[in-house]
């Protein structure tokens, strides 16, 4: 199969880390006249505009519910909205997959921030014009893998299994099932077939610990042996339940063997004793933290922009005015307010944003504000949506006064107070982002430094972007690439949590560009945040996925 496509030279440089997605497909609809569908799903990516096939799964033979083992990987990037869609297709054996259009069973479309973020997405399938494909439904889930970290690796192997052929030895093959809160059983991982071997070694696999037990070493896991069968039938040889915990202590005390057993057999046989017996032959686990573990564990990123309402952007209503609203064309306000905030929204699930503006005269006294609302409700600051914040910026404009100075200092401390708020709860729930949209130079350099000081202990970063055409030289020093940020008092910063851009070197670039430059640096930001504080990600909340979708048909 083909490899996802070449990102740009400057995302190869952000490249996190991969993540794995499992699929599985619910009620599909049946194409075939004398059996089921035999399903298989095809990943495509959106590149330059065009779907390109990254990968396929395997093909599943007469199953309508399938699970499938193949396991897609993509390279991640958070600073990108990257388009995944998911084909499913009923395979006809060698005419191929997709060759023609009554093979097709329904499509979907998402991002992978969705995925990472939401960990679980389960959608409605669409035939093509937008119809529904029946009752049909796909989940994915994501797992994450960096390089060689964050993985549980395992071998096993089978000793004395029951043989179920007639003039052979039994096909077996071994699943792993996670055991869910609500006692849904979630496909782990499932070994290739080993042939016509009572005693079968499989090759050793890796998962993440995430996917193996849910940050829970005591969840229970269901092990199950099969005869495979080509016609989708599989025969029971036997299961055992065992804990990531119990795995761990065999292979210290070299007890790292289980019993295989068939309930039926023990009911009904006098003297069964077991149908196998299976043995973990090497375990071997490294821990580490990534952006994704963070978000994956239920950590919210919260998105805040403060806009600079300062005289020098010029009157609105003149078209030389940097906050002109032009109806063919988004000013620079919203060029950059949407590029990062498209980005951002995937992560926050109450799709809620914080709007402020900063430097004019507000209603009703019009005094000059600093910090204030631009859907003024000074109780709830919040819009929804990037849309949201979008319409409030339009319907501010004409009600306000432009006036001055910049300063920047007291919307800092603004979002400060609130992320300190959440750093009491002393575990990684959610991360602030505060991007900061200025035509000039900020007037209060030495109470934005020692704001910026306060906020690096904090769980915040900070995105400032230049508009227009100003002399940005001095905004350099708040970022902290060329040297160490110090406060007044020359305490420097614990960590650098800035990054500024003029918007002028992204004009003639696509609206990503600016996004990529711009939260690049804010995954590693999030993860030098809550290694200082020594949070461990959160555990993922339990999902309720659909029943029965481990079943071999």
């Amino acid at each position: 199969m083909g490899e996802a496509p070449e990102p740009s030279s400057q995302a190869s440089l952000a490249v996190l880390s991969k993540v794995e997605l499992r699929v599985s497909c619910r009620h599909l609809l049946d194409r075939d006249t004398l059996n089921k569908s035999d399903p298989c799903v095809l990943l495509l990516m959106q590149s330059q505009g065009q779907w390109v096939e990254v990968d396929r799964s395997e093909v599943i033979k007469s199953n309508l519910n399938p699970v499938f083992a193949k396991i897609f990987t993509v390279d991640y990037y958070f600073e990108e909205v990257q388009k995944l869609r998911f084909e499913v297709y009923d395979s006809h054996g060698q005419a191929g997959v997709g060759t023609h259009d009554d093979d097709f069973l329904g499509g979907m479309e998402c991002t992978v921030g969705q995925i990472v973020a939401q960990k679980r997405v389960t959608k409605p399938l669409f035939l093509k014009y937008g119809k529904f494909a029946g009752k049909s439904t796909i989940t994915v889930i994501s797992e994450e893998i960096s390089g060689n970290n964050g993985y549980v690796e395992l071998a096993f192997r089978a000793k004395k299994l029951d043989d179920k052929d007639l003039f052979s030895k039994s096909d077996p093959f071994l699943e792993i099932y996670r055991i869910d809160d609500d006692s849904s059983e979630q496909l782990v991982y499932r070994t290739e077939v080993v042939k016509n071997n009572l005693s079968p070694i499989w090759e050793p696999f890796k998962v993440s610990l995430n996917s193996l037990c849910s940050c829970d070493e005591k969840r229970k896991l269901r092990c199950v042996v099969w005869d495979y069968d080509s016609r989708g039938k599989h025969d029971f040889i036997g299961e055992f339940f065992t804990t990531f915990e119990e795995m761990q202590k065999a292979m210290g005390e070299n007890k790292v063997q289980w019993e295989c057993m068939n309930p039926k057999y023990k009911i009904k046989k006098r003297n069964y004793k077991n149908s196998g017996v299976v043995v973990l032959l090497d375990l071997k686990i490294h821990r580490v933290y990534s952006f994704l573990d963070y978000i994956m564990g239920g950590c919210q990123i919260h998105f805040t922009v403060a806009i600079d309402f300062t005289a020098s952007n010029g009157d609105p209503r003149n078209s030389c005015s940097l906050h002109y609203i032009n109806p063919y064309q988004p000013n620079e306000y919203l060029k950059a307010l949407v590029a990062v905030g498209e980005i951002c929204q995937d992560y926050d699930s109450d799709k809620k944003f914080s709007a402020l503006g900063f430097g004019a005269r507000i209603p009703p006294k019009y005094e000059v504000s600093h910090d204030f609302a631009i859907n003024f409700n000074p109780d709830n600051d919040e819009c929804e949506g990037i849309q949201g914040v979008v319409e409030s910026y339009q319907s501010c404009l004409p009600k306000i006064q432009l006036y001055g100075p910049t300063n920047v200092a007291p919307i800092i401390t603004k979002v400060a107070r609130v992320a300190a708020d959440e750093e009491r709860t002393k575990e990684a729930s959610q991360y602030f982002i505060l991007l900061i949209l200025t035509d000039g130079v900020v007037t209060d350099m030495a109470d934005t430094r020692e704001a910026i000081v306060r906020a690096s202990y904090l769980p915040m970063s900070i995105i400032i972007v230049g508009v227009g055409n100003a002399d940005f030289t001095d905004m350099q020093i708040l970022d902290g690439d060329d040297g160490v940020l110090r406060s007044p008092r020359g305490e420097p910063v614990l960590r650098d949590i800035v990054q500024f851009v003029p918007f002028r070197d992204f004009k003639n670039a696509s609206p990503t560009a600016l996004a990529k430059c711009v939260l690049a640096e804010v995954p590693k930001q999030v993860v030098e945040y809550y290694s200082y504080k020594a949070f461990p990600p959160r555990c993922p909340q339990p999902h309720t996925p659909d029943s029965n979708l481990g079943s071999p048909q």
